[in-house]
């Protein structure tokens, strides 16, 4: 495969600056509903999102994730705090996020501080999620060696016995973080690679909002 020859012309109007809104979670909510419109089929998660993480020794790993919550002060996600991204989130408590829409030509990309979101709200979260994904979320101890896929399969049979009809209990090592945002860039297509990105950066408690070269 001829990997150099691989590309795409984006053939959008582009993103005209006038029309964006003051608040960059705003123009998000605005984008998200758009892309959740106009998504190609089920098939395609709106809400996933490439969670960039690194520890203090600048080890840097990336994963796609779901977003579970948009709020005026960021956007949530749930997960293991003890998996590998919870490691390093506890050692960095910053973080990158991408979106890509690619059947409208679009990427945001929020680069911001992370915080755990409160015990009521994970628990909250958790409960409202299908019974077997509790069930995996307890059994799992995620990011780390298993002797085999049986092994965990019998672990979570283990669990349902142990549980019954009774409500699953979250685990203390599982619940939401929170990605608070310093800066949001939105990105168009544009053709010959002379793409729209506009980027808010927080100051003080207002945003600056600027156009960056693709």
């Amino acid at each position: 495969m001829d990997f150099q020859a691989i590309r795409k012309e984006y053939e959008s109007a582009g993103l005209d600056e006038s029309k964006l809104l003051d608040d960059p979670m705003d123009q998000f909510r605005n984008w998200f509903e758009l892309a959740g419109a106009r998504s190609p089929g089920k098939w395609f998660e709106v809400n996933a999102m490439t969670l960039a993480t690194s520890d203090l020794s600048g080890n840097v790993s990336s994963r796609i994730v779901l977003l579970k919550g948009v709020r005026d002060e960021g956007f949530v996600f749930y997960t293991n705090y003890q998996s590998a991204k919870g490691n390093q989130l506890s050692e960095n408590p910053r973080a990158s996020l991408t979106f890509h829409w690619p059947y409208l030509g679009r990427q945001v990309r929020v680069i911001g501080a992370v915080s755990k979101t409160s015990r009521e709200d994970s628990e909250a979260y958790f409960h409202s999620r299908p019974r077997g994904s509790q069930f995996g979320a307890l059994a799992s101890a995620q990011s780390k060696t298993i002797e085999s896929r049986e092994a965990l399969e019998q672990q979570r049979e283990s669990l349902i016995q142990q549980v019954g009809d009774e409500e699953v209990p979250c685990p203390n090592h599982w619940g939401g973080y929170l990605v608070t945002p310093g800066s949001v860039e939105f990105w168009q297509g544009r053709l010959d690679r002379l793409h729209d990105r506009i980027v808010y950066r927080q100051d003080g408690e207002a945003w600056a909002r600027s156009r960056i070269s693709p």
